[in-house]
């Protein structure tokens, strides 16, 4: 999503570029994020029911009804053909607690910040668990060891040039005008995202995706989950 300006008021809208084009490609980048979201899904205590938000080019959300989940997806933008149209800042069109689970891969930092509490509630109002999955800001370098036994797998990760930069959250100025804050800027470390899901979320794990290195993952259940279905 970019910026829409009415006057002065600034809200969600659609991705600038060629949307049709950025549809039809199909990166590796696509199958490791399905493979990690399916891996998060079975970690949790039932997981059938499942509200994919933004799902791009789709392919996790085939891998997910492969398995067999009940799948629905909402999209600000129809290009993606998603079933419902709709924001993650206004859900309103699903009950609470609609779902197990919701999965909103690289969604958020597509918000002006002023969304991003109202999104967070929505996404704790209409599933029990959720996977935010977050693009790290800057340069990536990791060194990897797989010794090739006992399941071994040690990685160092090391951001270079992503702490320097300070979001206004009115301004998409990163990621070719598509996103208005990445995880590392100040104000969305790893911390500070921790602090802004708290009020919504308890923070079940939290981990860097080793093999797609832009990708910060929370695993969240909701504050809300408790709360008997009105």
């Amino acid at each position: 999503m970019s910026e829409v300006r009415a006057g002065e008021e600034l809200r969600p809208g659609l991705m600038p570029g060629d949307r049709q084009e950025w549809f039809r490609q199909l990166n590796l980048s696509n199958f490791v994020n399905a493979y990690y979201e399916y891996r998060d899904l079975q970690s949790l205590p039932g997981y059938q029911r499942v509200l994919v938000v933004g799902p791009g080019q789709g392919l996790d959300v085939q891998v997910l009804r492969w398995r067999g989940l009940d799948v629905t997806t909402v999209d600000v933008d129809e290009t993606f053909r998603p079933d419902m149209i709709g924001s993650v800042h206004d859900l309103g069109t699903f009950a609470d607690r609609s779902f197990d689970a919701v999965v909103a891969s690289h969604v958020l930092e597509h918000l002006p910040l002023a969304y991003l509490p109202r999104a967070l509630e929505e996404l704790a109002r209409v599933a029990e668990h959720a996977l935010v999955y977050l693009p790290v800001h800057g340069r990536h370098a990791q060194l990897r060891l797989i010794p090739g036994f006992k399941g071994l797998d040690l990685s160092l990760v090391v951001d270079l040039f992503n702490y320097a930069a300070r979001p206004d959250g009115v301004t998409p100025r990163y990621m070719q005008g598509q996103h208005y804050w990445e995880v590392g800027m100040r104000g969305f470390r790893v911390r500070d995202l921790v602090r802004r899901f708290t009020p919504h979320f308890e923070v079940l794990n939290v981990y860097r995706n080793r093999d797609w290195l832009p990708s910060q993952n929370f695993v969240l259940r909701s504050r809300r989950a408790s709360a008997p279905v009105r």
